[in-house]
């Protein structure tokens, strides 16, 4: 039977959807993503292949979800494929399989010994305690900062009077791992790049010497270290 392109984006969005939720132990799934961001990394995806999509062929035996995969058009493709290098950088930086010994041999200045704070940040917002931690080895050169030392800022978290101040590194950590549940991760952010985009944003007004232009590399690179995994953004 011929099934056309909105039936077969049905059956591309059940298909998937009902992976994401297979065998799901908490809010996240196997993909690393919250209900509500795969979801609205799916939709965009399928609604951006509605305008070009063929005709999908189905046959009455049972056909695997490869071949479907297959039979569509490039352009298709093409943005399925960018959906699957996200949730899979989502599950790296979701990923919680990292100890606060691991993160404590590289951290320095006020970040000494404070692996613990990072894993239970992440442990609380669902977030990489190392993606935490490369975030805050960056923005403070790995805790030496005056940001870090006189404000116990270690994110480079921004209040209406300037930079924040806190009465603790460990205050600071979880105000970092809040900010970027709310407002990156489940708004959609899912790669680096893509919180970079937004949290460091490249010729802001607060940004004179242009250090955000190293923001995403720099995060990149420390994150790696950390977790021995590359960016797929």
């Amino acid at each position: 039977m011929t099934v056309g392109p909105l039936s077969s984006n049905w059956f591309l969005y059940k298909t998937l959807m009902d992976t994401a939720l297979f065998n799901q132990s908490s809010r996240l799934g196997p993909f690393g993503l919250s209900n509500s961001s795969f979801q609205l990394l799916l939709e965009q995806a399928l609604l951006k292949a509605e305008s070009g999509q063929q005709a999908l062929e189905f046959s009455d035996e049972p056909a695997s979800f490869g071949s479907n995969l297959a039979s569509l058009s490039p352009s298709t493709q093409e943005t399925l494929s960018a959906l699957t290098r996200s949730t899979g950088q989502q599950t790296s930086i979701t990923s919680s399989n990292i100890d606060s010994s691991t993160l404590n041999q590289r951290l320095g200045g006020v970040l000494e010994n404070t692996g613990e704070f990072f894993v239970e940040a992440g442990r609380k917002y669902e977030i990489s305690p190392a993606l935490l931690a490369a975030i805050s080895i960056h923005e403070t050169g790995n805790g030496t900062s005056n940001a870090a030392r006189f404000k116990f800022n270690v994110a480079g978290m921004m209040g209406k009077d300037g930079l924040k101040t806190y009465s603790s590194v460990k205050e600071s950590i979880f105000d970092m791992a809040r900010n970027l549940r709310q407002n990156y991760l489940d708004k959609g952010k899912l790669t680096i790049s893509q919180i970079g985009a937004k949290y460091a944003p490249i010729g802001a007004a607060n940004d004179p010497t242009n250090l955000n232009n190293h923001w995403v590399k720099g995060v990149n690179k420390q994150f790696a270290t950390l977790t021995s995994e590359t960016d797929f953004a």
